[in-house]
């Protein structure tokens, strides 16, 4: 199953004039993040995409790849465990567009998420889109169930330290949105309810994704529910205008969850 994601009518404020950019936020908050790793240097990795498609990665050096018969574009990957990798990738001939490739290498499993900026904002909507393909490592022999959106999340409430300057809150309040406050950092007394997705893995892996709606940026993210740990990264319009991508990660710190006895969220 494909699913794209982009944006739902919204009739919030306009954006406060303190609102802080990406560049603002972003400064570091790739404290506890994981390392990259060059493991997939020299390698190459081909995926079937459910549906139809493939992409076939030639992974020239620890930070450039190439796919099929185009030009190098840059890379970057995580092996958040042994054999899963979060791999970061941009385009030169599409600079307003950035994929994340979570693959599982021993499963054979993998889901690819697309990020894209709008050419022009819409009003009420979020400038990023996002779309969501599931796959296949070919050659490998694919276990367990594959990536597939999930309702798992809902009701739970953590805190996510991604450096000693950075501390946010996050409830998880539907299929389609959360909720976030700063209590640390730059936008510390900022928070918002912004569109969001979650797609389980299995055995305590998680995507989750959201997209903000008062500026343009989204952000995927890798959740690791057996270290308590995220890998992520932001992709949307820096200050100067020019689309860029900002590592981040985080220690979870679980607050609790509630339940719905009657009617449920969507």
């Amino acid at each position: 199953m494909n699913e794209t994601i982009s944006a739902a009518p919204w009739s919030g404020e306009a954006k406060p004039d303190d609102w802080k950019g990406m560049d603002d936020f972003a400064r570091g908050i790739d404290g506890n993040r994981a390392p990259r790793t060059a493991a997939l240097a020299g390698t190459t990795l081909s995926v079937e995409v459910d549906g139809g498609g493939r992409l076939d990665l030639d992974f020239v050096s620890a930070d450039r790849v190439r796919r099929g018969l185009s030009a190098e574009d840059w890379y970057e990957a995580v092996e958040v465990r042994p054999g899963v990798f979060f791999v970061t990738l941009t385009f030169v001939a599409e600079p307003l567009r950035a994929s994340v490739l979570v693959v599982d290498v021993g499963r054979g499993r993998a889901l690819t998420i697309d990020s894209h900026i709008a050419s022009r904002p819409t009003p009420g909507r979020p400038r990023v889109s996002q779309t969501f393909l599931p796959g296949t490592v070919a050659g490998t022999p694919a276990l367990g169930e594959p990536a597939a959106p999930t309702r798992d999340l809902i009701g739970w409430r953590a805190l996510y330290r991604y450096s000693p300057n950075h501390l946010y809150e996050h409830i998880y309040l539907s299929s389609e949105r959360y909720a976030w406050q700063c209590l640390v950092g730059e936008q510390r007394g900022h928070g918002d309810v912004d569109l969001a997705s979650t797609w389980a893995l299995g055995d305590g892996l998680y995507v989750f994704t959201f997209r903000e709606f008062l500026i343009p940026v989204a952000a995927t993210w890798l959740y690791d529910l057996r270290a308590m740990r995220t890998t992520g990264v932001f992709f949307g319009l820096g200050a100067q205008g020019a689309a860029q991508c900002a590592p981040g990660g985080a220690l979870i710190t679980e607050l609790g969850r509630v339940s719905y006895p009657d009617e449920q969220p969507v």
